[in-house]
């Protein structure tokens, strides 16, 4: 694969795209990603209805058995512990998850990209701009955008 430096549309933008060969390796057979796995199955277990109401009913319980323990310091710590290590835990299992599906979503989108012979292929690698390199992209689509729409208005009126 060679690199190639294009120049791209907009000169304030460097993009460098590979040049893929016709004839591609075959993909390699998947590997068992533990973590993957259950990353996977977690966030979908726990972002379901059944696991919010299933929080829902633990807090009431908690909060029902405040008069038993006399709203305590330990009582309450139990609720803090508890919530603190589920939510760091649950950073990293979501975290993995739109990793994921974000790399899978943007490998979507520069197939799409690359076989569309009207589309810019700037865009192949665009999440790899920085956020001024972003920004100027959006003010040209709200260009285009504005510009379409004046268009448009100008044929409803001939019409």
């Amino acid at each position: 694969m060679s690199t190639l430096d294009t120049q791209p549309k907009h000169p304030h933008v460097k993009i460098i795209r590979q040049i893929i060969p016709e004839v591609t390796e075959p993909i390699a057979p998947k590997q068992h990603d533990v973590f993957h796995h259950i990353s996977q199955v977690v966030s979908t277990k726990l972002g379901s209805p059944i696991a919010f109401l299933m929080a829902v009913l633990l807090i009431v319980l908690w909060i029902s058995s405040g008069p038993i323990f006399g709203f305590s310091d330990t009582w309450q710590l139990v609720i803090n512990t508890t919530t603190t290590i589920v939510t760091f835990l649950m950073v990293f299992a979501i975290q993995n998850t739109q990793n994921r599906d974000a790399k899978a979503m943007q490998l979507k989108l520069n197939e799409l990209i690359q076989s569309s012979h009207s589309a810019r292929t700037e865009f192949v690698d665009i999440e790899d701009l920085t956020d001024n390199e972003l920004d100027v992209m959006q003010d040209q689509f709200k260009l285009i955008h504005e510009k379409f729409k004046l268009r448009t208005a100008d044929q409803n009126h001939q019409s």
